[in-house]
């Protein structure tokens, strides 16, 4: 019979579970493990196991399927699915007597949630977090989803009936499940083998990719698509490049209006910085209010190049604003560590749960109230540039922002104030004064959860990404904070010969992914181009070393996603997409490149190459679903530009200077100083020859170690760089 759902207690559920289990506080084994994710289910009645032989043995033992929940901390429907099914005692005890009940934060194991997430898509045409799955004991899927409500709601049968019907098909032909299963995990090993392309690809998959962003561009709100709305900071890096190279304008100008529609809308935080994870309208109006720190590196390594290339301001306050959100609230101050993410969801004054942005939005009275002090012109003309209203402006499909105001700034400060009767300078201070006030008001509000664990692929991102703000913004104390989380990153993160995924309260735990390898490689790369200080160098090129030797397939070209020592994932897989986060593969071609250009290791290079002909066929396929390896076969193109400076840093501060201000993609460069001259002298032939001209700092700009006249003049360097960078190719 279908399982009939109850009534809602009428009592806490507390209660209910202190009657159930004669304790205050039931736990169950999640309480052991360090992951917030996983804490957050520690009192669920729910039996869960963490993802690990014990589960695996006792669903072998009691002959069980296994339910597989996958999610993460800061994933808003993840808490639904919580609330409403697996604190629930009876679904719960329905869980607990029919099956062998895991979860698993999916930023922890990226690897575990990678298989099935395949399966997921593969089967059902979508994907999503939660993510809901039913395993034989082998760990081989057999069902899988994302949210189930519980009951039928939105087109879907209601979880407590899955759970019914499922266990009870396992019971009735457990051996055609399994069969079942096995037939489809070596129909997805099938599907995701790839063979090395005989050709490389050339320029026509460019224009190809450019045509499919091109038509997909909003033009009026800018980005990609219609709602819901991603940056994708992917395709910005590939039209930034595309553009230099055809020399063409309109990629660049795609680019620069989207960022700046963005950094108007409700996506971005007007008041403590940073972008949320995307914008469920296509006006960048109302966002999803979590913000990951992955999003936060990515976007602010394309407003600095916005900024290089336009020298629009705007850009630059966007690119302070996230560095500094990350700097106060990402940050942890002991380690230097970045954290993972804040939640979406936070409790409103008298609320008993959490809603979804909660913490950010205003009521028109909130606003006015908070506003008193100003003078009542000020603070219309505040709300009337933020689009506030006594009706509120958020829409949102679930209902839960009604009445409210997301902050979203109706157009250019100066034209707005104009409209309005002010000088621009009135409206700055007015604009100024109102978001500091709120932002101190916003402060004495319950903050959204925050995920302080550290994971090592998006450390690595925030490394290169504040870094480069340090050189861009001519800030030290993003270079400090590069530093300080590089420095962890190296001590903590690398542990008994090898890199780990996820650290947290004292504990490093899980091997390390291609991701966590290829970004952290890459944010050690970006750091030495800021500072040149050479340990980052040395690390990189020792980490990258380690990388090839782990994840490479050498018969076809390419990484796999893990080593494939675990036997509990199941599949071995190249990621290419570049979704949320950019693929593995297209950072490690990328970095391997650039390497190998600087370090002139044909190991490198040739990695990268072979990495570009195993996917060259996905590439011809779907180039718009793969901008980051079409970043790399821009780099692959034609030696890069090499420049090196012979000199120590403090007196090679204006040739350092030219070589970083501005946006130069296909540059790399060296500083000879002389603790470089020993490491590198050995291994560079090339640098042997390269000395000081009149006992000053010297600059040679090179392609492929053939070497242009070295100069030591700052201006003439300059020069040379316009007249050999990258606008010439």
């Amino acid at each position: 019979m279908p399982f009939k759902f109850p009534n809602p207690p009428s009592t806490p559920r507390e209660v209910i579970l202190k009657k159930k289990s004669g304790i205050d506080r039931p736990g169950n084994r999640l309480g052991r493990e360090k992951s917030p994710y996983l804490l957050q289910h520690a009192h669920n009645p729910v039996d869960w196991y963490p993802w690990g032989d014990e589960a695996f043995a006792k669903a072998r033992q009691e002959d069980k399927p296994i339910f597989l929940s996958v999610g993460y901390s800061t994933c808003h429907w993840c808490h639904v699915m919580e609330r409403e099914s697996f604190a629930h005692p009876e679904i719960a005890a329905l869980m607990n007597e029919r099956y062998i009940n895991i979860k698993v934060d999916r930023e922890e194991r990226p690897d575990v949630d990678r298989v099935y997430m395949t399966f997921v898509q593969a089967t059902t045409g979508q994907g999503g977090w939660p993510m809901s799955v039913w395993l034989t004991p082998d760990l081989e899927p057999f069902l899988g989803g994302t949210y189930f409500p519980p009951d039928r709601r939105y087109g879907r049968a209601g979880f407590p009936d899955l759970l019914q019907q499922l266990a009870d098909v396992w019971q009735q032909d457990r051996e055609g499940v399994k069969a079942d299963a096995e037939r489809i995990i070596e129909r997805l090993q099938e599907e995701l083998t790839l063979s090395k392309s005989e050709t490389d690809l050339d320029d026509r998959v460019l224009d190809e990719a450019y045509g499919q962003f091109q038509r997909s561009y909003d033009a009026v709100e800018g980005g990609f698509g219609t709602a819901p709305k991603f940056p994708r900071p992917a395709v910005f890096n590939f039209l930034f490049r595309y553009g230099r190279k055809r020399g063409l304008e309109e990629p660049q100008q795609i680019c620069l209006h989207s960022l700046e529609a963005m950094g108007r809308g409700g996506i971005f935080d007007h008041l403590g910085g940073g972008f949320h994870r995307y914008s469920v309208d296509a006006a960048w109006h109302v966002p999803h209010f979590e913000k990951m720190l992955y999003d936060q590196a990515q976007l602010l390594h394309s407003y600095l190049e916005a900024y290089q290339l336009a020298g629009d301001r705007i850009f630059a306050s966007c690119a302070q604003s996230i560095a500094e959100y990350v700097m106060r609230d990402l940050r942890d101050e002991e380690t230097g560590a970045f954290f993972s993410a804040e939640d979406a969801d936070s409790l409103a004054q008298g609320q008993e749960h959490k809603t979804e942005g909660a913490f950010y939005i205003w009521s028109h009275s909130e606003i006015v109230a908070a506003l008193a002090a100003m003078d009542e012109k000020e603070v219309t003309f505040f709300c009337a540039y933020f689009g506030c209203t006594e009706e509120g402006n958020a829409v949102d499909p679930q209902g839960e922002l009604l009445g409210k105001n997301v902050l979203h700034a109706q157009g250019e400060l100066e034209s707005f104030a104009s409209s309005l009767g002010f000088e621009r300078s009135q409206a700055a201070k007015i604009v100024n004064k109102g978001k500091a006030i709120l932002l101190g008001k916003r402060a004495l509000r319950h903050r959204p959860h925050l995920d302080d664990k550290v994971i090592t692929a998006w450390n690595g991102m925030m490394i290169g990404a504040i870094a480069k703000a340090g050189s861009v913004l001519k800030d030290r104390r993003y270079f400090q904070a590069a530093t300080s989380a590089a420095s962890f990153a190296l001590d903590s993160l690398y542990r008994d010969g090898e890199l780990h995924r996820r650290y947290r309260a004292g504990e490093t735990a899980f091997s390390g992914n291609l991701e966590d390898y290829a970004q952290l490689v890459t944010g050690l790369f970006y750091l030495y181009q800021a500072d040149f200080q050479l340990r980052w160098l040395r690390a990189a090129s020792h980490l990258a070393e380690e990388m090839i030797a782990r994840f490479s397939d050498s018969e076809e070209g390419g990484f796999y996603s893990t080593t494939g020592t675990d036997p509990s994932v199941l599949l071995r897989i190249k990621e290419d997409y570049d979704g949320a986060e950019p693929s593995g593969n297209a950072i490690a071609c990328a970095i391997l490149l650039r390497l190998g250009a600087l370090l002139d290791r044909d190991d490198f290079s040739t990695a990268g190459q072979e990495a570009l002909r195993a996917f060259a066929g996905r590439v011809r396929q779907i180039p718009q679903a793969m901008p980051e390896m079409l970043v790399a076969q821009l780099l692959s193109q034609r030696p890069l530009q090499q420049v090196v400076i012979v000199g120590e840093a403090d007196e090679a501060k204006d040739l350092i200077d030219v070589v970083t201000r501005d946006f130069a993609p296909d540059r790399v460069f060296l500083l000879l100083d002389k603790e470089a001259g020993i490491y590198l002298g050995r291994t560079i032939p090339h640098l042997i020859a390269m000395k000081k001209v009149d006992d000053l700092p010297t600059a040679y700009v090179c392609r492929a170690f053939r070497c242009e006249k070295p100069v030591t003049d700052p201006l003439v360097l300059l020069e040379m760089l316009g007249q050999n960078g990258p606008s010439q190719q």
